[in-house]
């Protein structure tokens, strides 16, 4: 197992070093040197994984990071063998060469379980940006530390070992341990420990030994996480050991473009030394396994053995897998045809509640086949009902990327759209003063709105694309009761037949509308990485500009009215120190050239009935506007802005802000025809289980409301 700091105390020397005061404040410092120290380093990576199923139910499915367990089977064991390549600041690759075990369809350890192990001890936060350090440049602001010991190592050099615990209860605050060298202030062991509402964990790092080249650097993780959810608990074990290749001090100067990130990414798995041989195992071990563990395997082949022996019964194995789409996330792969992927289909953290738009559930499939060249075929179907509105929403987005080193592609989009009421309605809503001007007042007739559009794509230089193609919707009248009949005025003196016909003829009327789209999308100095021949877009430290222009030709393609749009939008991410971000998007549209009727839909102002936030499903839209108004007004201005940090309030308030990852504040500001402006301003808070934001609308400085928004965000973080 991993080997600490074998060490003598001296009591005769240890007058000098009693406070921790300057101990922690000259390890925070020195952490600000050794956090950037490493540039990169190759490793080979054994993990090997144990967990002990304590007890289970039908719910245990309903976590997508855990395997479906055997029936009466509760002890597993799996390991892997990889390649690691660590790229600063924080790029992992992580390759794996071999991985065997008792756990169904096992390979790389995924998700929650690598965090624990991609750790640089002197950076400012742990599990990528989840944690704050003990050891960040602020770290006081929110941890007590203490002085536990000093004692001297079995060259003479003094070690203290100080423990921190956090200032204030939360999820993003851990207690702990560490020992620091004197002779130039680095960890030489770091144990942290905490809590979310789920899981228990502890995780346990030695470093390399003192004076060495590996001293700033990890050799050693054991990690013990417990996870209790809804009666499910599991007891997970982990050993880590890296034995180190290569380790680069200084940045190396690299000759392709400085956007290009490629030499820090590769794929997850070398399929072409891929194995999963159990006695293969033997040399890459850096330990013997246990007794126990030797056990697990044994029983694990004789009920291998045992199962190839017997029948299932077919209606048993209908239900089992009956069970598994209900309540189980799903990949289905085949080398030939692709894979498909869904959530479960009786999930409720697919549900999402707003005061404004009731009750949504929604539903994704995805289905991806990649071909020779890198090239690859997407079809993302999209369903969502909406309660309060009783309407059915879906949409299939299709895509084949038949050049992935420019990002060529061939997208075709159709589904159905929002309901809306056509441009005869402007005009009425023009005429009428906004002192008495109430849109809720007005009778609107609806038309459904179904839409087919094909696009080609391409990124002409890095960080530019360009994207033309055809846009048309087809819209009919919302279906009434035979005993109602449209507001439509018609001459009095006209045949009482002929009048009959001709509202029978407006309420059947059919709208079409077809024509060109060209939009441009850029981002200065975007970053990226190839993987294989395919480009893959990271992030940018400028914002995005968005230009969208569109065309309808009256006439073309049985097209029955003409317009023009134009819609404009920059938006970006901006992340600030120690987890705070800010994020905005401003942008504007108008419909110029509008012949005879016509639609206005905007396509960067919409309203979603269905959960569609920015970064948290939440920010980035307006969340309490009435849907009436987005089809109100042949222009528009808007802004949103959100700012995220750990701690704005609750921290100060109750005990129970630990199950409060972050806290938001959002703006939101609208000007239109008869909006001057609308504002809506909104507290949130996210946590592992959902996200919660709170807003206060205003209607040109009046007409206040109150309404809030949940989405369930369980697993997903």
């Amino acid at each position: 197992m991993c080997e600490g700091i074998v060490a003598q105390e001296s009591k005769e020397k240890i007058e000098s070093y009693t406070t921790v005061r300057p101990v922690i404040g000259n390890t925070i410092e020195a952490a600000k040197i050794y956090g950037e120290a490493i540039s990169e380093y190759t490793a080979e990576l054994y993990i090997k994984t144990n967990f002990d199923i304590e007890s289970r139910n039908i719910l245990f499915r309903l976590i997508p990071m855990f395997f479906k367990p055997k029936r009466g089977v509760n002890q597993y064991i799996a390991e892997s063998y990889s390649d690691l390549h660590y790229t600063a600041p924080n790029i992992y690759d992580q390759k794996v060469k071999a991985a065997t075990g008792t756990i169904p369809r096992f390979g790389a350890p995924k998700g929650l379980t690598l965090e624990y192990f991609h750790i640089n001890i002197y950076g400012s936060t742990l599990l990528y940006d989840k944690l704050i350090s003990p050891l960040a440049a602020n770290a006081k602001k929110y941890y007590e530390f203490s002085l536990d010991s000093v004692f001297y190592d079995e060259n003479d050099i003094v070690h203290y070992k100080v423990s921190y615990e956090p200032k204030k209860s939360s999820f993003q605050l851990v207690s702990g341990e560490m020992v620091i060298s004197s002779s130039n202030w680095t960890v030489r062991s770091l144990t942290f420990y905490g809590r979310s509402e789920f899981f228990i964990f502890n995780n346990k790092i030695e470093m390399g030994e003192l004076g060495s080249d590996k001293e700033l650097l990890p050799v050693c993780y054991n990690a013990h996480i417990y996870m209790n959810f809804l009666g499910n608990k599991v007891d997970g074990n982990y050993y880590v050991n890296l034995d180190y290749e290569t380790i680069e001090t200084e940045t190396k100067k690299i000759k392709e473009s400085k956007y290009d990130l490629s030499k820090s990414y590769k794929f997850s798995t070398d399929t072409c030394s891929y194995s999963t041989d159990q006695d293969i195992f033997n040399k890459f071990r850096p330990i013997e396994l246990s007794e126990e563990e030797k056990n697990i395997y044994t029983q694990y082949s004789q009920d291998s053995a045992k199962l190839d022996k017997s029948k299932v019964k077919k209606n048993r194995t209908f239900w089992g897998d009956f069970g598994d789409l209900l309540i189980s996330s799903n990949t289905f792969r085949s080398e030939q045809f692709g894979n498909v992927k869904f959530s479960p289909l009786l999930n409720p953290f697919m549900l999402s509640f707003s005061g404004t738009n009731g009750l949504s559930y929604k539903q994704t499939i995805k289905y991806n086949h990649l071909f020779n060249g890198d090239r690859l075929l997407r079809i993302v179907p999209k369903m969502g009902y909406n309660f309060k509105q009783r309407e059915f929403y879906w949409s299939v987005n299709s895509s084949l990327e038949y050049w992935p080193q420019k990002r060529g592609s061939i997208r075709l989009d159709l589904g159905k759209g929002n309901p809306l009421y056509a441009s005869a309605a402007l005009k009425e809503f023009s005429d009428t003063p906004d002192s008495i001007f109430d849109i809720k007042k007005f009778d609107l007739e609806y038309y459904k709105n179904y839409y087919v559009n094909l696009y080609h794509s391409i990124e002409i230089t890095n960080g530019l694309t360009v994207e033309v193609g055809l846009v048309s919707h087809r819209r009919k009248p919302v279906s009434k009761n035979k005993s109602e009949k449209p507001n439509i005025d018609l001459p009095v003196s006209r045949n009482s037949e002929d009048v009959e016909e001709e509202i029978e003829e407006k309420i059947n009327k059919t709208y079409i509308s077809c024509g060109p789209r060209v939009m441009l999308s850029w981002t200065p100095g975007q970053y990226y990485y190839m993987n294989g021949k395919r480009k893959i877009n990271l992030h940018g430290n400028y914002p995005t500009i968005i230009f969208d222009y569109e065309r309808g030709i009256k006439g073309f393609m049985n097209s029955t009215g003409g317009y023009e749009k134009l819609e404009l939008e920059v938006q970006q991410y901006i992340p600030l120190s120690l987890m705070k971000s800010v994020s905005y998007r401003l942008g504007g549209g108008k419909f110029t050239n509008q012949d005879q009727l016509f639609f206005v839909d905007f396509a960067r102002f919409t309203k979603h009935n269905l959960p569609i936030g920015w970064k948290d499903e939440i920010g980035g839209v307006f969340q309490l506007l009435d849907g009436r108004w987005y089809n109100s007004s042949r222009h528009y201005i808007r802004g949103h802005v959100t700012y995220e940090s750990p701690f704005l309030f609750l921290r100060h308030l109750t005990k129970e802000s630990r199950f409060v990852l972050n806290e938001r504040l959002y703006l939101n500001v609208l000007g239109m025809k008869h909006l001057n402006p609308y504002v809506e301003m909104g507290y949130g808070i996210g946590t592992h289980i959902f996200d919660l934001g709170l807003f206060l609308s205003s209607t040109n400085w009046k007409d206040f409301k109150f309404g809030f928004e949940i989405t369930f965000e369980l697993f997903s973080r």
